[in-house]
């Protein structure tokens, strides 16, 4: 027995306007819904608004980065495949070591940087708290002040 499912979109015909328009954006890519939406502002903004929900919702956005993701990820396996020549693969992988080692220096050093400057500013707080604190415990600066 065989079982058979039409999976084929319908002919352009049997569409009705929307779902023509959502496919010739489509089919233009990312930009075009972009350019849609501005313009849908300039001549009226409800339209403008309509597409970016219309966008956001349906993750239109969106779509096209996580394409690239994967595309991304199977590079990176490729790159680290060997290519034959054993002098070469050496050398990328003594240079991706090093590469990765600046790479995590580098934000250890982002990290101390981040955390002296919230030391610093905790510390001015205190201080200003510490002032705040002393004026309001010290008598003869309150009496002036009135």
């Amino acid at each position: 027995m065989t079982t058979y499912t039409d999976t084929a979109p319908p002919p352009i015909s049997e569409q009705g306007w929307f779902s023509r328009s959502e496919s010739w954006l489509d089919s233009k890519g990312k930009g075009a819904w972009i350019a849609a939406m501005v313009l849908g502002f300039v001549f009226f903004w409800p339209i403008g608004l309509a597409l970016l929900f219309y966008m956001t919702w349906s993750k239109k956005m969106f779509a096209s980065s996580c394409r690239n993701m994967s595309r991304r990820k199977s590079w990176s396996r490729h790159a680290m495949s060997s290519t034959g020549n054993s002098a070469f693969d050496a050398y990328k992988e003594d240079t991706l070591r090093r590469l990765e080692q600046e790479q995590s220096d580098f934000e250890s050093f982002l990290q101390r940087l981040r955390d002296a400057k919230d030391k610093a500013e905790f510390d001015d707080f205190m201080d200003d708290r510490a002032k705040v604190a002393g004026a309001e415990s010290d008598p003869v600066n309150s009496s002036k002040d009135t």
